[in-house]
């Protein structure tokens, strides 16, 4: 009986110690992207906090989807914090490949000083097109040693048999690749199939 009582303290102490918080980055996009993202942050605790969240500019909606969902996120976690932050989009739905590198090359320059201001410790990720230069500032700030976060990439539930043009950039600098449908898996082998996710 002895011995149970400091075991017993222990197991206390451990329930008692919080998670310490995970600076978390969020790349929302423009249609269904933003509303499956918000899916997946709804599962998560109050340890990923602050959330910060990055749209490209000209993307209009997303804005008040991410505020009335961190408005309803408040009502349970007292204190839920979030920033919002634009960049330029790298591209647009039918833009040239040529023009696409140049406005890609400015949205990377432009999200390089903000992705250094935020230091993630983790970027999750969808499929928008904003995510590809903002998840290439991250790896960039990587190696030159100033901050390493561990980029999440989950394909969209609408890609069945192929990836989205930000899948197939970011299968290879990823941390974490999830995919939603097991053809993917088959395909993409570094890919992880968790089924149905949001």
């Amino acid at each position: 009986p002895v011995l149970l009582v400091p075991l017993a303290l222990l197991a206390r102490r451990r329930r008692g110690r919080r998670t310490p918080p995970l600076r978390l980055l969020v790349v929302a996009g423009s249609g269904g992207h933003t509303t499956e993202i918000l899916r997946l942050l709804s599962c998560l605790s109050e340890s990923y906090s602050p959330r910060h969240y990055i749209l490209a500019d000209s993307d209009k909606m997303s804005e008040a989807k991410i505020r009335s969902f961190e408005q309803k996120r408040a009502e349970t976690f007292s204190n839920s914090q979030f920033t919002l932050d634009r960049i330029p989009r790298s591209r647009e739905v039918r833009q040239s490949w040529t023009s696409s590198v140049v406005t890609t090359l400015y949205s990377i320059l432009y999200s390089l000083p903000l992705t250094y201001k935020l230091k993630p410790d983790l970027i999750l990720c969808n499929g928008p097109g904003t995510c590809v230069p903002v998840c290439i500032s991250a790896l960039l700030l990587g190696l030159l040693g100033l901050k390493r976060a561990i980029i999440v990439y989950v394909e969209s539930i609408c890609r069945v048999e192929t990836l989205s043009l930000s899948g197939k950039i970011l299968y290879y600098f990823s941390d974490y690749f999830i995919v939603q449908w097991p053809d993917l898996k088959e395909k993409y082998p570094k890919s992880v199939y968790l089924g149905r996710i949001v």
